[in-house]
């Protein structure tokens, strides 16, 4: 398909900001590098995802640009940010500064991923208008075009062209915007849905005059083995091939403290991704 262009395989390590220390936070996105991870993610929630809901929780973009200072080959970006919280181009600036922090040899290494943003809690919480989804879409689509134009203007500009990761599937708005503006669109799902998704994608690329292997296509591979010790690795190595045969090529892992950062699913999906590419170019 037209979607899978020459792209080779990556792989993504969300390192979840939640029940644990700075500390702790820091030396798993050293050791996600370590291991070999094309992307390192973060989130941005202001409470945890589960758990005790009032546990510890660290704010994404101040922690991205820390990863920047001590990573030095991963790209960088939150999976994803949400674009109700932070004036766009304050957002666009902000997104800048981390670019120049995060740059070796002169070239950033971040990926700026946005969201219309789905927590009625963090929005509440901290003051933000929450509103309805198509409120918060028209938002994003408003504030898009803003922030790539913040950019252009910025002194000094970023250090290259920032990629931008849309997340989402809705399929009469998000999808438009990822074919409009992104360079890599992020969805959750079933391996049908997904294929589906894919294909209303390429169709709104049509539309918009955009190549659908323009787009990088990303999607979780869900880690149930660390979840489930009885569980073996096939389990999301299985998903891992059934994703890049419908155009998947950047695969989105998590680890945390209540697995004790433990990346040997991480380790995993690294040897299938280099295992894929050496086959791909053979």
């Amino acid at each position: 398909m037209a979607r899978h262009g020459g792209r080779p395989a990556r792989v993504a390590v969300v390192v979840k900001p939640h029940h644990a220390s700075y500390a702790e936070l820091r030396a798993a996105a050293i050791a996600a590098e370590e291991a070999g991870a094309d992307v390192i993610f973060g989130w941005d929630h202001f409470h945890p995802l589960h758990g005790d809901r009032g546990g510890r929780n660290l704010e994404g973009w101040t922690l991205l640009s820390a990863y920047a200072e001590v990573t030095h080959r991963a790209e960088l970006g939150l999976l994803v940010a949400s674009n109700g919280y932070r004036n766009p181009d304050l957002h666009a600036d902000m997104a800048r500064t981390v670019d120049h922090i995060s740059a070796r040899e002169g070239r950033g290494r971040l990926i700026f991923g946005i969201g219309a943003g789905w927590s009625d809690l963090d929005h509440d919480e901290y003051g933000y208008e929450f509103g309805t989804g198509p409120d918060r879409l028209r938002r994003l689509g408003r504030d898009l075009p803003r922030i790539q134009s913040r950019w252009e203007k910025l002194n000094p500009p970023p250090t290259r062209r920032i990629p931008v990761l849309i997340g989402g599937g809705g399929e009469r708005v998000t999808l438009r915007l990822a074919a409009r503006h992104a360079d890599i669109w992020h969805v959750g799902g079933s391996i049908e849905t997904l294929a589906h998704k894919n294909q209303v994608l390429d169709d709104w690329c049509a539309v918009e005059g955009r190549e659908p292997g323009d787009i990088e296509r990303s999607a979780d591979v869900p880690l149930r083995a660390m979840m489930y010790p009885q569980r073996k690795s096939e389990d999301y190595i299985a998903r891992a091939d059934a994703l890049y045969d419908i155009g998947t090529r950047l695969f989105v892992i998590g680890i945390e403290s209540a697995n004790d950062w433990d990346l040997g699913a991480v380790h995993d999906l690294i040897e299938w991704r280099d295992g894929i590419n050496e086959a791909r170019v053979a």
